[in-house]
Order: C-alpha cells, then sequence, then structure tokens
C-alpha cells in the first residue's frame, strides 16, 4: 500500500549551521523536516518556525544520541505518527576537544565512538530495513546522509578520539554501500575539510573571537551551510547510475587534508592555502 504521507527527511544534530540549513533546504523541496538535537528547545522551535515561515513543514525533538534506544524510538515514532523517511542526515560530530593520550580518559574515548560510529549504526539498523522494504516494492530509493570531518582521513596529535571515531564512520558507510546499494538505498559520505560558518559549533568553540576568524578567511573562505544543503540535497537527487558515495568539501582557499606540500604561508590551524593570496 502506498504511504500518501509527505517523505521525511530527518536530521540527528539539527543545530543552526549544517543541520538546519539542510532541514530548511529539504522542506523547501516538498520533505516534512523532522529536526533532532540534543538541547536548545528554543533554538530549535526557531528552526521550526523558520521553516514554517517559509512555506514548508517542520517539527522539531530533543534527542540524546548517545543514549541507547533513543534513535531507534526516533525512527518508529517517526514513520508511525509522521510519515516514512526519506533521506536522513547524520549530523553529529564526535569533537572533545584537543587531548593528549593520558589525558583521554576511557569514558570520553568511548563517547566519541557513540556519538561518531555507533549512532550511525544504530540509525542505519532502524532505518535501513524500511528503506530497502520500500525500494523493494517499487518506492523510491531511500538516502542516508552522513556528515564527517577532515579527521576521517587523517589523524592528528590530540585527536584519538575524533580520528578513531571519524575513521569507523567512514569505514562504516563504506560496508553499508556494500551491503546496501543493491538494495535501493544510497549512503553519502560527506567530508567536510574545512571551517563551516556555523554559530551552533564553530561559533561557540571561537567565542568572541568568532567574527575575527572569519574576516581573517576572507572572501568565500568559510563554507556556507546553505550552499552545503545544497549539496546535500543534489546527493539525496542523484540517479541510481551516477551515486556519489564519498565527497569532500572546502573553501577555496584551503589545501585538501591529502595534499603535502602547501604554499608556505600558514593559517592559524595549521593549514595551508590553496593557490595566490589576493592579497
Amino acid at each position: 500500500m502506498t504511504d500518501s504521507r509527505k517523505p521525511v527527511f530527518l536530521v540527528i544534530g539539527a543545530g543552526a549551521g549544517i543541520g538546519g540549513n539542510a532541514g530548511l533546504r529539504f522542506a523547501a523541496g516538498g520533505y516534512h523536516a523532522v529536526l533532532a538535537r540534543r538541547s536548545d528547545e528554543a533554538g530549535l522551535a526557531r528552526m521550526v518556525a523558520e521553516i514554517e515561515a517559509a512555506g514548508g513543514s517542520a517539527s522539531g525533538t530533543l534527542l540524546n544520541a548517545a543514549e541507547d534506544g533513543t534513535i531507534e524510538e526516533l525512527v518508529e515514532r517517526t514513520e508511525r505518527d509522521i510519515g516514512p523517511i526519506r533521506a536522513a542526515l547524520y549530523n553529529l560530530g564526535a569533537q572533545i576537544g584537543n587531548r593528549s593520550l593520558e589525558n583521554t580518559p576511557h569514558r570520553i574515548f568511548e563517547l566519541g565512538w557513540r556519538l561518531g560510529t555507533y549512532g550511525v549504526f544504530r540509525l542505519a539498523h532502524a532505518l535501513l530495513p524500511r528503506m530497502v522494504e520500500r525500494a523493494a516494492n517499487g518506492g523510491p530509493h531511500g538516502t542516508i546522509l552522513v556528515t564527517s570531518a577532515t579527521a576521517a582521513v587523517r589523524g592528528n596529535a590530540g585527536q584519538h578520539s575524533h580520528a578513531a571515531a571519524m575513521g569507523g564512520r567512514r569505514m562504516l558507510c563504506q560496508t553499508l554501500n556494500a551491503e546496501f546499494a543493491a538494495q535501493g538505498v544510497h549512503v553519502a559520505h560527506v567530508v567536510v575539510d574545512g571551517a563551516v560558518d556555523a554559530p551552533d559549533t564553530l561559533g561557540k568553540l571561537l567565542g568572541d573571537r568568532f567574527e575575527a576568524f572569519k574576516q581573517g578567511k576572507g572572501a568565500d573562505g568559510v563554507i556556507d551551510p546553505a550552499a552545503l544543503a545544497e549539496t546535500y540535497w543534489h546527493l539525496a537527487h542523484q540517479p541510481r547510475n551516477c551515486w556519489t558515495h564519498e565527497i569532500d568539501v572546502r573553501p577555496w582557499t584551503d589545501v585538501a587534508w591529502w595534499n603535502d606540500n602547501p604554499d608556505p604561508q600558514i593559517n592559524a590551524v595549521a593549514k595551508g592555502f590553496a593557490g595566490p593570496r589576493a592579497d
């Protein structure tokens, strides 16, 4: 039986940066956006209101994804009460700060794994059978989008938990692709290899230095989350004969993570520049 309700775009990690902008983009494209985040109920309500003011439909819920059963309950509740989840974005970070090995307790390392890798596994475990069943019955393919980071492909000092979690996230996405692409589910791993103009994450980390940081990056030197949302929209609507399973994005000024010969001008976070500086 065909489900006549709106398709759902589920966002786990719906901050005011990537997650919120992705929700806004998918809602504009005809989805009902379900936005889930750990805290800040007022901020969540503002994002829902912004989507509704633009003519879309959305709902929000608070979610502690590190707790067992929470992701599974959200998938079940959404499918039962709102509609079929056509696309999902796992947008939770696993950054617990730079810590030496001796200053990384077991529980902190495990928290990074729970947020970075185990949460993706739990979402896939709860959602993929539903997507597979719909595809097998002639319905549209489902998509799981996974936001990732430079740490998924390059480990740095002080990033034991983060690098292990993100590296695991990347390999998990590859194994999910190997099993489920043939069954009609598209899994896309997105390496965000640069700073994002996100007030809930980088903005909180830098505090009153945030605006100066962005200005120092120059024109288009920081990733615009609204522009990144367009990339997510494209990934979710690619034809099956041209699926992208991994993509990396960065501002034009940044050297890619794999470039070992950056320009000698190095910025504050030790990344080189992609070409001659205009100044």
